[in-house]
């Protein structure tokens, strides 16, 4: 009698992730707007520049400091588009360069934001040194291009969703700067109105690259961290400023 061979059980093969519905795809959305609670608009320091309550030097330093962010941008997004794999993603995705490092007969962010410095008295040579900015913002703003170069793609590209709150804040910003801070130059707001259209679409393209791509679990717990995270860069960096210039 030939006996019959005993084989281990075979498992059955783990399931594939199963595709987002739109229901759960509506929930993401809702936990990644939802980290617009902590966003920096809310801080004191911000609000009160609202308010038309800063005094001109406080305004000068805000400009000033946030500039070591503005310059790196394009740094952050060129993190992004190394560590993609997808073309398709890439091809929009790098029009945030240009949009911020301009292009021939077209300044880009970068420049705009120094003409806004220059029309609020600052010089252009000082805020491309960079002397004025305060430890805090710099390694918040270190902090943030790193954490794009060492993330998932996925990841980093969730930390850029601030944009969803952007366009309403930039829109109140724009009208606080024209009523409340005169002896800035009108014609140094231009990089507030061109905020008002890319970050709606830039914001736009963002979430629909998350919610296509985070669709497990782990993954859309991990885009919602990110995004909490940049709110942090965001908040720490008004920190800083605030405490550099703590006014009257």
């Amino acid at each position: 009698m030939t006996s019959t061979p005993i084989t281990a059980p075979v498992s059955p093969p783990a399931p594939f992730p199963a595709l987002i519905t739109a229901r759960s795809a509506a929930a993401f959305t809702e936990r990644l707007r939802a980290q617009g609670s902590h966003y920096h608009d809310r801080h004191p320091f911000h609000q009160r520049m609202n308010a038309g309550l800063l005094s001109r030097e406080q305004v000068q330093g805000w400009i000033a400091n946030r500039f070591c962010y503005q310059v790196n941008l394009p740094r952050k997004d060129a993190n992004i588009l190394a560590n993609c794999p997808v073309p398709a993603v890439r091809v929009r995705w790098i029009q945030r360069i240009s949009d911020h490092d301009g292009a021939p007969g077209a300044p880009g962010g970068i420049e705009a934001w120094l003409r806004l410095g220059e029309a609020a008295g600052l010089h252009r040579d000082e805020m491309m040194a960079q002397t004025l900015v305060v430890p805090g913002v710099r390694f918040a703003v270190d902090a943030y291009v790193n954490f794009c170069r060492n993330s998932p793609w996925t990841e980093a590209i969730a930390s850029s969703l601030t944009e969803l709150f952007a366009p309403d804040l930039m829109a109140v910003r724009l009208a606080a700067f024209e009523r409340h801070y005169p002896w800035i130059d009108r014609a140094g707001l231009t990089y507030f109105r061109n905020r008002l259209s890319q970050a709606p679409r830039d914001s736009e393209h963002a979430l629909q690259v998350v919610t296509e791509y985070c669709v497990t679990p782990e993954q859309q717990n991990a885009a919602v961290a990110a995004l909490s995270f940049k709110c942090d860069v965001l908040w720490s960096m008004l920190d800083a400023i605030d405490h550099a210039y703590p006014g009257e």
